[in-house]
């Protein structure tokens, strides 16, 4: 969490300042294409209008935005100072999909054990330049400096630990490259609320996002440029259709789970972020976060149902409790699907790491659908036949 700078008066009228503070940082003028400035302008507004902030919030919400545009102006860049990056297309990777929340963290780590796969490590994301050995990570400022954010980040909500932990050596999703474009579902849902943009962004294509995005990943992995990618972004279901564009022959694994268990898990996380920004109406945010995301959620699902259609044989699915019940099977299944062998000492990494359970290292992620005001059934049944379809909702024992 960056709060080495105060914030403005008016946010709506900080662009300049913005821009002036991290070109002075990395002196550099250049941001990239200039599509982002959309984006950027509204969440600056937004952020006059829409949150609570209260003193140190308002601080913390200034870095945020100065630290995101600081990793845009990295990666121009490094863009720039490494030429020929780009002439590799990225073939056939592999990327976990699905509404938050439903195992696609578990499923892309546990699978980043792999050797052969190569991921958008954390602080490359923060940093976006051509992976460096691993050997040599903790030599580079970059890597501290996500390290000391990180630790500041779960000093301030500890209880995000249990959630969703995050390392700067781990891989991390793809969103977090996406919002550096400042038109991403990020800023509209996360630290604190953003009605006003939200409103502005569902009426946006994300093509140049996407075609952002795709360049940091062809950045990030121009040192092993025939290593195949594994990605894992919730978000993508939105805009499957963009992912295909990046990526034609990408095998895309889809997780599934009960609605009423994800989405309210979903929004116990982004709440734990609520007392950091704003001091006042909890019961009230919390309420309209969750009619939120339910329907942009199963409005998602539906927008992928159409997407998967036109790629036949190019999506698995997988349900959270077959994965949770049996994930060896699962992974059995998915390496059959993406053409790989699991070989005997992969099959022991894989094995230690579902026995030690990493996901429950920093506790049990508690949440109470009723503080979301809204039941089960009516969560389930913005999702039309989607639970039916996949047989989300677990028997009682």
């Amino acid at each position: 969490m960056d709060t080495t700078y105060d914030p403005p008066a008016q946010f709506r009228t900080a662009s300049d300042q913005l821009h002036d503070i991290v070109a002075k940082e990395l002196g550099t003028t250049d941001f990239g294409p200039s599509d982002y400035l959309p984006g950027l302008k509204v969440l600056l507004q937004s952020m006059d209008c829409d949150p609570h902030f209260h003193e140190a919030g308002k601080r913390l919400a200034w870095g945020q935005v100065i630290g995101v545009l600081r990793s845009r102006a990295t990666a121009i860049a490094s863009m720039k100072a490494n030429p020929g990056f780009d002439e590799r297309p990225i073939l056939d990777p592999v990327v976990i999909v699905g509404v938050p929340r439903t195992g696609t963290t578990a499923l892309h780590r546990l699978m980043a054990v792999d050797p052969r796969f190569q991921g958008l490590q954390t602080w490359l994301i923060d940093n976006p330049m051509p992976r460096p050995p691993i050997e040599r990570w903790s030599e580079f400022p970059e890597f501290r400096k996500t390290v000391a954010g990180l630790d500041a980040h779960y000093a301030a909500t500890p209880e995000a630990r249990a959630a969703h932990h995050r390392a700067a050596e781990e891989v991390h999703e793809c969103c977090m490259i996406l919002w550096q474009s400042f038109n991403n579902n990020i800023w509209a849902c996360g630290n604190w609320p953003s009605p006003t943009y939200d409103a502005w962004r569902q009426c946006q294509e994300e093509d140049a996002a996407y075609a952002y995005y795709y360049k940091c990943v062809q950045l990030i992995g121009s040192n092993e440029p025939d290593k195949r990618w594994l990605l894992k972004n919730p978000g993508h279901i939105e805009q499957l259709d963009l992912l295909f564009a990046c990526y034609p022959q990408a095998r895309v694994i889809q997780t599934h789970r009960d609605p009423a268990k994800a989405i309210p898990s979903l929004c116990a996380l982004l709440m734990h972020a609520h007392p950091v920004y704003e001091a006042d109406r909890r019961e009230e945010r919390a309420h309209n976060m969750l009619t939120r995301e339910v329907a942009k959620w199963a409005r998602d699902i539906r927008r992928s149902d159409k997407v998967r259609e036109k790629h036949p044989g190019q999506v698995l699915d997988v349900v959270h409790a077959d994965f949770h019940a049996n994930p060896m099977a699962v992974l059995d299944q998915i390496y059959s699907f993406i053409g790989m062998e699991i070989g005997e000492d992969l099959r022991g990494a894989f094995a230690r790491r579902i026995a030690d359970k990493p996901e429950l290292q920093h506790g049990v992620h508690k949440y109470d659908l009723a503080d979301f005001g809204m039941s089960a059934e009516r969560v389930r049944e913005q999702f039309c036949d989607y639970v039916q379809r996949y047989d989300l909702v677990e028997k009682s024992k």
